[in-house]
């Protein structure tokens, strides 16, 4: 039976523009400061240095939301065969120079061309929030498909109730975007729903602006016998 494809989300073509338009200041205010470095953050590290582990070796991973590359390019030093996808150009742009090393491509998460069952690792790594609430689970499943046996699905996301409409975004930039907060046992059933069994969760409470955060680690089963 044919897989029924993602739905576009009504607004991509206004956040593709928008991350276009802060692509700059997102760089210099959470990239060139390390802010943005998984390093900088021991859980965070700690959780993607357990996903590194679980795929390196195993076949392509892909960081789906790359933004400029930074994590896809720590997956790579880790010995992981990591490439990164994102729906705005200028971000794939940046993720280019900095990390010439490394594969990127522009791309939305609702068009991804990746067979089934060829993907040891996905990752949404804080890339997913501004997928409509009926377009996300529609995703999940096709990372699912996409994942062979035995692959990880890494998510980070913003926790918590009700949707953010952004009007601005780093450094004063006009942007057209919502952020929707998920609880995570919310989030979590989602990803179960797609056949996905998950393996952790860790979750973070609000620091400053940044409100509070979750990650998930899922796997994909083996075949039965």
């Amino acid at each position: 039976m044919p897989t029924e494809p993602v739905p576009r989300p009504a607004d991509l073509d206004a956040v593709r523009a928008s991350y276009d338009r802060v692509a700059d200041n997102y760089v210099a205010m959470v990239v060139d400061t390390g802010i943005g470095d998984v390093r900088a953050h021991p859980w965070l590290r700690a959780a993607m240095d357990v996903f590194a582990d679980a795929v390196a070796g195993r076949g392509p991973v892909l960081d789906v939301g790359c933004g400029p590359g930074q994590v896809t390019a720590y997956l790579v030093e880790r010995g992981v065969d990591a490439s990164g996808v994102d729906l705005s150009p200028a971000m794939v742009a940046h993720a280019r120079r900095l990390h010439p090393h490394c594969s990127f491509a522009v791309g939305s998460a609702t068009e991804l061309d990746v067979p089934d069952g060829s993907l040891a690792g996905v990752l949404g790594w804080w890339s997913l929030f501004n997928l409509p609430r009926d377009v996300l689970p529609h995703v999940l499943a096709s990372f699912a498909r996409a994942l062979a046996p035995g692959g990880r699905l890494i998510l980070a996301t913003h926790a918590g109730d009700g949707d953010l409409v952004r009007t601005e975004g780093y450094g004063g930039v006009p942007v057209t975007w919502t952020t929707h907060l998920w609880r995570p046992e919310r989030l979590r059933a989602l990803v179960e729903d797609t056949g996905l069994r998950t393996e952790a969760e860790l979750r973070f409470p609000a620091e400053g602006a940044s409100g509070s955060g979750v990650v998930l680690v899922a796997a994909a089963p083996h075949p039965a016998g």
